[in-house]
């Protein structure tokens, strides 16, 4: 292995880091209805879980109202009781075929409790980043010692090595600032 791809390996670490945020700040609902808050719900589907999305269809009523479609419509039942038992505090109700999902205002409490969800969401990511930098450091200093890198090597790599951490914190900074704003924002 060498100095370059120590350097990319990290590089598509850090990015997967940052995808990974990104789906979880996508989790955290903000006043308005949006279908990605139902993505990590499961339905019991002949003995398996199942996600939503493979046993329904999920799209915008309206600005407040989620409208679920089950493909079955015996699953109806199913997709009602996961979506109730979720930890999204969401009431379905049945309307014939479909599921309508409203989504709640948020009060001034539950925003800023959104507010210190997404800023540990953000840490977590932050911790994985710096431990990305850890592995890649310690695998440069094993090159130096097996005296298949330099010293300077070793030097330059761990400059570039930080300045790429350094890049996707700000990333992560950036994003928790956005969904701050999109959070408080009545």
């Amino acid at each position: 292995m060498t100095i370059a791809d120590i350097k990319k390996n990290a590089q598509e670490r850090m990015t997967k880091s940052i995808e990974t945020l990104r789906a979880d700040l996508a989790k955290v609902r903000t006043g308005r209805a949006h279908t990605g808050i139902l993505d990590h719900i499961t339905v019991e589907y002949y003995g398996q879980p199942t996600a939503l999305t493979q046993v329904a269809n999920v799209t915008l009523i309206d600005a407040r109202t989620i409208g679920v479609a089950p493909f079955e419509k015996k699953m109806a039942a199913a997709i009602e009781r996961a979506i109730r038992d979720s930890d999204l505090g969401l009431n379905p109700s049945s309307q014939g075929e479909q599921i309508r999902v409203p989504t709640p205002m948020l009060t001034e409490e539950r925003r800023k409790e959104m507010v210190k969800l997404v800023k540990n969401e953000a840490e977590d990511a932050k911790i994985a980043i710096r431990n990305i930098r850890r592995d890649a450091n310690e695998q440069v200093k094993k090159l130096v010692k097996d005296k298949l890198a330099s010293e300077d090597d070793e030097r330059r790599a761990t400059d570039e090595i930080q300045k790429l951490t350094d890049k996707f914190i700000a990333d992560v900074d950036r994003m928790v600032v956005d969904k701050e704003k999109e959070v408080l924002t009545v």
